[in-house]
């Protein structure tokens, strides 16, 4: 019962939004804590259905990872949650959104890459009806 752990999470995000009123983090890049992933690991600039990609290490492995288009603009706010602690009863409460907006949501498996070595999910939070197109490409 994998995917309902894994949905209520994302609905649950929508209430610790912490980008109300930080119109900072609205534009690439969002300020400290967060660093940019791909000059902490060796990972593209820019990653194909994900964006460019800021975390605060603090929060690793879940994040909130935020992800902007080639124009800096921020699409999605994402997730990448371990399936071994999600199995092993690990909760993610009240994950914070990098925008309050949210216009569909994908869940999906990921086998593991540098920063979330283990196999996880990936729980992705489109900001607008756009965006999913926007870091696609």
């Amino acid at each position: 019962m994998l995917r309902p752990i894994i949905l209520s999470a994302a609905l649950a995000a929508g209430s610790a939004a912490f980008a109300d009123g930080h119109d900072a983090m609205m534009q690439a890049p969002p300020g400290e804590p967060f660093v940019q992933v791909s000059d902490a690991l060796p990972l593209p600039e820019f990653i194909p259905g994900l964006g460019t990609l800021f975390v605060n290490p603090d929060m690793l492995p879940a994040g909130p990872f935020l992800a902007y288009d080639h124009d800096g603009m921020l699409s999605a706010t994402i997730y990448m949650t371990p399936l071994a602690e999600l199995e092993g009863g690990t909760s993610y409460d009240d994950l914070a959104l990098g925008a309050s907006e949210v216009t569909s949501v994908d869940i999906y498996y990921n086998a593991g890459h540098p920063g979330v070595e283990a196999p996880h999910a990936h729980v992705v939070l489109y900001h607008d009806d756009g965006a999913k197109g926007r870091l696609a490409e």
